[in-house]
C-alpha cells in the first residue's frame, strides 16, 4: 500500500490504527482547519508514528467536515495525485462519510474500516486484503497518551519494582478492610510519626509518642493493633508500644511511602486485579498524563490510579476511599474521552458502598462503578472481565 487517505478523527485511535496496521508509505489526512494548521499537533503524531518503528510520511490536507461536496472535492484532488491510493472510513463525520460513498460512485478505489466491536477490519469495497483481518497491534499506556498529543509522565509508584510486592498487596488489602474505619487515621498517624524535614534522609526507623499532633493540633493515638498486623504482613518491623512510646522499622522505602498514603492501599489491590485478570498487554498505578506532551511544568496533568491496555482498547480505574462524587465521574469520564475514545472503558472502585443515584450517574457516563461490597466479596476480577467484554 503506498497511500492510506484518512478522515481525521476526535478519536486517537481511529487516526492511526489503519497506518499501523497496513504501514503505507504515505498517510493523507483530510481535517478540519484547527487540524490542517496545526503544526504542533502535527509533529507530535509523526513523532509517535516514528515512535511506532514507522517511516510513513504524513500529509495533512484541509476540508470542511460538514460540507460533503468540500470533502468530495478533496478527496478527488488527493486521488489525481495519489491514484494508488486506499480510503479507510473508520473514522471522520457523517458528510465525510457521505463524500466518501460518493466518491466510491466515480472511482474504483478500494475502501476499508475497522469494527471496534469485533476488533478486525472490513472490506467496503474493493479491499480484499482488509476483509476479516484481525487487529492485532498492542499498545501501551504510553501510545495511549502520545497518539492523542499527550505524554506519560513519572507519578508517584515505580511500576518497575511492583513485581516485588504483588504476594503482600492482598493481605495489605485484608489489613485495609479490617480497620477500614479508622485507615485515615492510622494513616495520618505514620505521617505524623515518621515525618523529617525537607532535604534530610528518609529514616525507616521511627519512634513517637503514644499520640501525635496531627495538622490542626488534634489529637491523633496510635492504633497498635493496627500497627501489630501491619507486622504480619512484614510491612512493619519490630513494632513495640511502652511507656507512652511508640517504635517500629519500615520495610523498605517504598513500603513507607504506601502506608503514609490513604489511597496507596486500594490502587495496588486493583492494580493487582487487572494483572491477575491476565486481560492487558500493559498496566500502570500512578500514571500521570501531561495533557500538551512537552513536559512543561505548567501544562495540564491529570493522574490516573489505574491504567490497563488490552491490546488498543485503553480502561481507567479510579480508586476512592471514600465516598464517590459527581466531580470524580465526571472527571473519569473527560480522560477516558480525551486520551481513549469512544471505544476506551471507564470504571471507579470504592470503598465505600455506592448510592443509586451515584451508580445513575455514572451509568449516563457510561463508568462501571465496583464498591464495597463488591471488594468484600471477591467480585473485582470478575467486574473487570465484564467491563473488558468484547462487544460490549
Amino acid at each position: 500500500m503506498k497511500t492510506l487517505i484518512e478522515l481525521y478523527d476526535e478519536r486517537p485511535i481511529e487516526n492511526v490504527l489503519g497506518t499501523e496496521v497496513f504501514r503505507p508509505e504515505r498517510t493523507v489526512f483530510l481535517c478540519e482547519a484547527e487540524v490542517a494548521q496545526n503544526r504542533v499537533l502535527q509533529e507530535k503524531l509523526r513523532d509517535y508514528i516514528l515512535s511506532r518503528g514507522l517511516e510513513t510520511e504524513l500529509v495533512f490536507l484541509e476540508s470542511s467536515f460538514y460540507n460533503s461536496n468540500k470533502v468530495l472535492r478533496q478527496l478527488r484532488r488527493v486521488v489525481e495525485e495519489y491514484p494508488d491510493c486506499v480510503l479507510d472510513i473508520t473514522g471522520g463525520t457523517d458528510a465525510a462519510l457521505f463524500a466518501a460513498g460518493r466518491l466510491c460512485g466515480e472511482r474504483e478505489i478500494p475502501v476499508f474500516t475497522y469494527s471496534r466491536r469485533r476488533n478486525c477490519f472490513f472490506d467496503i469495497h474493493n479491499a480484499a486484503f482488509a476483509a476479516g483481518l484481525p487487529c492485532e497491534i498492542q499498545h501501551t499506556v504510553d501510545d495511549c497518551f502520545r497518539m492523542a498529543g499527550g505524554a506519560l509522565r513519572p507519578g508517584r509508584v515505580d511500576n518497575g519494582v511492583l513485581s516485588r510486592y504483588m504476594d503482600s498487596v492482598e493481605p495489605f488489602f485484608r489489613v485495609y478492610l479490617r480497620f477500614r474505619r479508622d485507615w485515615t487515621r492510622i494513616v495520618n498517624y505514620i505521617q505524623r510519626a515518621s515525618q523529617v524535614e525537607k532535604g534530610q534522609p528518609i529514616p525507616l526507623y521511627v519512634e513517637a509518642g503514644l499520640t501525635v499532633k496531627g495538622e490542626r493540633g488534634q489529637p491523633i493515638r496510635a492504633n497498635i493493633p493496627a500497627l501489630q498486623a501491619l507486622e504480619e504482613i512484614g510491612f512493619l518491623k519490630s513494632v513495640k508500644a511502652e511507656g507512652g512510646r511508640v517504635s517500629f522499622r519500615f520495610r523498605d522505602e517504598q513500603v513507607r511511602a504506601w502506608l503514609r498514603d490513604v489511597g496507596s492501599v486500594l490502587e495496588l489491590y486493583v492494580y493487582k486485579a487487572c494483572v491477575d485478570s491476565g486481560l492487558f498487554n500493559d498496566v500502570r498505578t500512578s500514571a500521570v498524563v501531561d495533557w500538551q506532551g512537552d513536559g512543561r511544568q505548567d501544562n495540564v496533568t491529570n493522574e490516573i490510579d489505574v491504567m490497563a491496555m488490552q491490546g488498543i482498547l485503553p480502561a481507567f480505574l479510579s480508586c476512592k476511599t471514600c465516598d464517590i462524587g459527581t466531580e470524580a465521574l465526571n472527571e473519569l469520564a473527560i480522560l477516558r474521552d480525551r486520551f481513549g475514545g469512544q471505544a476506551a472503558r471507564a470504571a471507579i472502585v470504592s470503598t465505600q458502598s455506592c448510592r443509586n443515584i451515584t451508580r445513575h450517574r455514572a451509568a449516563e457516563l457510561g463508568i462501571d462503578v465496583i464498591d464495597l461490597e463488591d471488594l468484600k466479596s471477591g467480585r473485582l476480577g470478575e467486574h473487570i472481565r465484564s467491563m473488558m467484554r468484547v462487544g460490549k
